[in-house]
């Protein structure tokens, strides 16, 4: 149930940044979401999997932007020449019906007839963050019948597109759990993931992660038969969608103490009989 409970929640705060509002179109009430706000606004959303567009006049009025067959069995692309009508004449012949070009034609339409208008269109550029993390785990996938806790420490590459308060962000993470006298077991692991920040300030973030793919090189000590010591060695390669939760706290410019809880639950790998203790602290920076 905790499990189900913490999926659900993790998965509102990916709506957390997209706000709707309700229109009424034709006697319709649509849940449409704003992407461009200008002399002309583009509004969308899909509805039982089909995208719908529509575009916002200054006057408040709004009209659908359609593409139906005719009956030739052809598209008859009316939205090139509304939108050709509503832009005074732009050129509207390679424009296809997509939210990247709807966005792209409608910005550069409203940034051409209005000096104070703010372009959405940004140049993408990627930016990077490295950390270094310590902390203590008690493998929570692993068998670990009498709950052992062992020193953990991590450095992951955190990936992210250039933004004064990026929301999502992906990472290449290396770990190593070691051993201790009472559970001999260690293990380097390899991974890939991804972040949202859901509560997302000038001056702290706590967001949600996912580890999507792991590569776990593991070497652990069991009794055999006669009591007798076998080392074993694996490496595995696993699509476990670890989820965990963390904190950044801003300290300097580009510094941040991080705070991860990392492992708190897997879909599909099973927690072995212990509550997750996986907690680690450290030091971000931007390169």
């Amino acid at each position: 149930m905790r499990k189900i409970l913490f999926l659900l929640l993790f998965l509102l705060a990916f709506q957390y940044n997209y706000s709707q509002n309700t229109f009424t179109i034709k006697g319709q009430q649509l849940e449409l979401k704003t992407e461009i706000d200008g002399k002309l606004d583009l509004l969308w959303n899909t509805f039982n999997g089909e995208y719908r567009y529509f575009v916002r006049t200054e006057d408040g009025q709004i009209q659908e932007l359609k593409n139906t067959k005719g009956t030739d069995n052809k598209f008859q692309e009316e939205y090139k020449s509304l939108l050709s009508k509503l832009t005074n004449g732009q050129p509207t012949e390679k424009l296809r019906l997509t939210v990247f070009d709807l966005k792209k034609f409608l910005d550069n339409y409203n940034a051409s007839v209005d000096s104070s208008y703010t372009s959405v269109q940004k140049e993408s550029k990627v930016k990077f963050r490295l950390g270094f993390s310590g902390g203590v785990t008690n493998n929570p996938f692993v068998g670990n019948p009498e709950n052992k806790i062992a020193p953990l420490i991590g450095a992951e590459l955190e990936v992210f597109e250039e933004n004064s308060l990026p929301r999502h962000s992906g990472f290449l993470q290396a770990r190593h759990a070691f051993e201790s006298d009472e559970f001999q077991y260690n293990a380097t692991e390899f991974s890939l993931g991804y972040r949202y920040r859901f509560l997302n300030k000038s001056t702290f973030s706590i967001y949600g992660q996912v580890k999507v793919a792991t590569i776990n090189f593991t070497n652990a000590t069991a009794i055999g038969s006669n009591n007798s010591e076998l080392d074993i060695n694996e490496t595995a390669f696993d699509l476990p969608l670890i989820f965990g939760i963390g904190s950044d706290i801003k300290v300097g410019e580009n510094s941040f103490i991080s705070i991860i809880y990392g492992e708190l639950f897997a879909a599909f790998l099973d927690n072995q009989g212990n509550f997750s203790t996986d907690i680690s602290v450290g030091y971000k920076f931007n390169l």
